[in-house]
């Protein structure tokens, strides 16, 4: 039998400029991140009892700090990827063979001042070290190589967001 996907919500995060809000990730389990490959968008898991929506903006709160955006599109697919080999200590992502995400884009309409990668994630460390505004469309080549595809499929569903750069 094999390991079936976690559910989980991606989120492209679009500041007046079109870039998106980009953050340097530490490896987490499974999610082996190779050097140079560690900038990603929000992501988390999605609660059983959670829409699309409040699943982003409770993941985007929490890894962020971030409370002020307004919604511009929801993805209606689900994109998966499957993580790369682990043989690791026991990890909460190590019952599920990938993650299956649905997208959430937003515009920030905060003040940049209320960003806060160091606020505390519940019981988990910060998602992350630091952060940057960045285009769009450079995501893909700065994603794990494994989340890549979906990061493509991300590009072209929001690319009607996106700043030029």
């Amino acid at each position: 039998m094999s390991l079936p996907y976690r559910p989980n919500v991606g989120i492209a995060l679009f500041n007046a400029d079109g870039h998106v809000f980009a953050g340097r990730s530490h490896s987490a389990g499974p999610e082996v991140v190779p050097p140079g490959f560690d900038w990603q968008m929000p992501q988390g898991g999605i609660d059983s009892d959670e829409d699309i929506v409040t699943a982003a903006r409770r993941e985007l709160a929490e890894e962020t700090g971030i409370t002020q955006a307004e919604l511009l599109a929801v993805t209606e697919e689900w994109w998966s990827y499957d993580f790369p080999p682990y043989d690791g200590p026991p990890h909460k992502l190590s019952a599920f063979r990938g993650q299956r995400q649905r997208w959430v884009a937003f515009r920030f309409s905060g003040e940049e001042r209320e960003i806060d990668i160091g606020k505390p994630n519940g019981d988990e460390p910060p998602e992350f070290s630091e952060w940057r505004w960045r285009p769009l469309a450079e995501m893909p080549e700065l994603i794990a190589p494994f989340k890549r595809p979906v990061y493509e499929q991300v590009v072209r569903a929001f690319a009607a967001f996106a700043g030029r750069s």
